[in-house]
Order: structure tokens, then sequence, then C-alpha cells
């Protein structure tokens, strides 16, 4: 990539702060990695209100402990209340959100224009982001939702880079904007594929991902036009990353980067998180001389579920940028372990099993800040020093010699088929 040069006027606001890096937790051990490794907020879902009722999610004791932890590290915590709610959902709705702001939630991110009054009226002191579920796609109704007191709004994925530069111009508002994860084949909040296949509303936190299912094309009560189980398609896109632009997105403004991913894995959330935060990092530390490096597109593949793509940043995507046949069988490595201690004198590491391993395989450590080495697996013992032949059982706890220190909350990965 070429260096970066400030740009010219045209309106432009040159972004002298570093944007926030937003990143998801699905569970409360998840939140603590992807803070671990480098987010200065992430977001989150209760068990009642959000769009991922197949996450993990959060009680408020979780919430409590999770804010606590954030804050240690001078991160934020936002809370998804982003369905759209119909009249039974509303009982309980006042209690659950002050129950937020004394759990030390910092921000909702919502959608129903009933859950963002509730919130404005019975809990001050939760900021309001307006969630992607309006499809946000133009400065005037940034404008209008800024009258009504929101500090934030969260565009759509729809959203080019010239528009966020017009909109950027023309209204003084905090604007996240998603980089990295996957993509809704419709506008999101608008399928109801899932309401029709499954009777799973997709805004109320049932979408089945049905744009990703298989499908063969009928004519009437004719045999399938499609031949053959390889010809079946998907309506499925490519998931977004923007790792390599970067520099363009700062320099537009953006006040906060978001990865999706709440469904994900630790592995996932912690890789991408570490990324994204290197990559931030170093253009603030010499913009001029910014690259991108090679290492941080490797980092992201070996989370990657599907092909990448830059979506809508540069303008509409086109054939290249969805899935049509079967999709990728997933990233090529395997999490496998998560430090928990590590003894300097000996140089053993403590690490619970997270997918088996077997000494011989050659494994990935590695942490935040960029740091990683590769290394073959000797000896395994259990805590009680047994030798063992594998670790086979989950969350079993074993001791590996590692070939350079290791610290508490790093990870261990393995190739897929090593």
């Amino acid at each position: 990539m070429a260096a970066m040069t400030m740009p010219a006027a045209r309106g432009r606001r040159v972004r002298l702060e570093r944007p926030e890096l937003l990143a998801p937790a699905g569970s409360l051990e998840k939140l603590k990695f992807a803070v671990h490794y480098g987010a200065d907020a992430v977001y989150i879902g209760g068990q009642k209100y959000g769009l991922r009722s197949n996450a993990d999610n959060f009680t408020l004791e979780e919430m409590k402990e999770g804010a606590r932890f954030a804050r240690g590290y001078g991160a934020k915590v936002f809370c998804a209340v982003n369905i759209y709610a119909h009249d039974e959902d509303l009982d309980g709705l006042e209690e659950y959100l002050s129950g937020l702001e004394e759990a030390g939630i910092a921000a909702i991110i919502a959608a129903d224009p009933v859950v963002i009054e509730t919130a404005q009226r019975v809990a001050p002191g939760l900021e309001v982001h307006l969630s992607t579920q309006q499809s946000v796609l133009n400065w005037r109704t940034v404008q209008f939702w800024k009258d009504e007191g929101l500090p934030r709004v969260v565009l759509a994925r729809e959203t080019s880079l010239e528009q966020i530069l017009e909109i950027k111009r023309r209204v003084d508002i905090e604007l996240e904007v998603f980089v990295h994860g996957a993509m809704c084949s419709s506008f999101s909040g608008r399928c109801v594929l899932s309401n029709h296949f499954t009777d799973r509303d997709s805004n109320r936190g049932g979408c089945c991902q049905s744009c990703r299912w298989q499908y063969d094309l009928y004519f009437g009560e004719d045999e399938p036009v499609l031949a053959g189980e390889g010809d079946r398609f998907t309506m499925g896109s490519k998931d977004l990353c923007m790792i390599g632009h970067l520099p363009k997105l700062i320099e537009a403004g953006i006040d906060s980067f978001k990865i999706e991913g709440r469904m994900k894995s630790l592995h996932y959330a912690a890789t991408v998180t570490g990324v994204y935060r290197q990559a931030i990092d170093a253009y603030f530390a010499d913009p001029a001389g910014y690259r991108l490096k090679p290492e941080w597109l490797e980092e992201i593949y070996k989370a990657a579920n599907r092909p990448l793509t830059t979506g809508f940043f540069f303008g509409e995507p086109d054939a290249d940028d969805h899935i049509y046949g079967p999709e990728p069988k997933g990233a090529p490595y395997d999490f496998a372990g998560v430090v928990l201690d590590y003894d300097e004198r000996t140089g053993i590491a403590l690490v619970e099993q997270r997918s088996p391993f077997r000494p011989g395989q050659e494994v990935e450590f590695f942490g935040p800040g960029g740091r990683l080495f590769r290394q073959t697996l000797g000896e395994l013992e259990d805590e009680s020093g047994a030798r063992i032949d594998v670790a086979r059982h989950p969350l079993q706890r074993v001791r590996i010699r590692t070939e350079q220190p290791v610290r508490a909350m790093d990870l261990m990965r393995k190739r897929i088929g090593a």
C-alpha cells in the first residue's frame, strides 16, 4: 500500500484522535478476551430485547462483572436492545433498562423508537446509539436522530465511504461503522425469509440465516432445474473486511470501528480485535509511513469463516462479492487452548484445552500486540504431572513446555488437519 497523505480540504475533517475499536462479546469470557486484546468498547446482549437469541447472552450480574473488568482497562460496555418490540415485549422494559444503567452499561444500541424514548426517560445515564437496524444512509436522517437527542448513529452497511464523508461534513455526531464481519444479504432488519421458513422473527432475535442455506430452482412440480447437489446455490454475502483501507476510514472521521460477531468464537474475537488494534495503533504512530503488514492479513484469514470483501464502501458490490455455491468449511485453524498460567523458572505453561491436541503437533501461541510463535508440542502432562498421550477432554488443564515465554490469556491454535 502506498504511503498515505493527509486528505485535502473539500469539507473533509481530518481526524486527530484514535477511533474507538468496538468488538463483539457473546459471553462474559469473550468480553474479557476482546478487551484484553485491545477493544476500546465491547457490545453485548442481555437475555431480553436483543437480536442474537442463540448467543450465550448476559445476566445482569454478568453485565456488572463485565463492566467492572472493562473499566479496569479503560474500556466500555454497550448492550444491544435492538428488537422491534411487539406489545407483549414492552412489559418489563423500563425495569430492564434501569437495570442496565445500574449494572454499569455505558450505552444501549436501539432501533425501536419506543425503546429509545423509554431509555431516555427512565435511564438517563445510558447513552442511546441508533442501531444499524434503522438502515440510516443519509445525512438528513442522521440529523433527525441527533435532534432526538442521540449522540451516535450506527450507519447501515450499505453506506458508501463517499456518503459517510458527506454525513460527517454536514452533521456533528458520532458515526459508528461496521469494518469487519458477516453481512446480511438483505438490508439489516428487512429480511423476512427466516419468518417465512421457520416462523423465527429476525427482528426479535430469531434469524435462522436462511440466506446461507443451499437452494435449488424449480418450476412448479417439475424436477429441479439445477442438476446435482454441487450445483445448489446460496444467497449469502462474503464477509466484510476493511483492514486494508483503515487510513481512508480514519481520515474520514469515523468515530467507531465496529467488528461483527457476537456468535463467533473466542478465537475469532481475540484474533480480529488484536489485528485491528495493531493496525490502528500503527497508523497513529506514523501516519505518513503507515503500511499494511502482510502478517495482519495472515492473522485475519486464520479466523475467517468466508471469503472477504469491502462491501459497499467503494461502490455497489458485484457478483464477486457474493457466495453462490456451498460455503467454505470455515477457518483453517482450530482454537486449541487458553494459557492460564506460566512458570518462568521452568518454562512450563498451564493450558486449558478447547479442542484436542497431542505431542508432535505444530501449534501457534499468540497474544495481544502481535506476539506469536510456532512450536511442535513435546510431552504433555496433566495437572498432577502424569504424562498423557492426548489432551482429549474439554477444558482439561495440561502442562506444556513452551519454546518462548507466554502469558495468561494468550491463546493456542492448531492448523486443521495437522
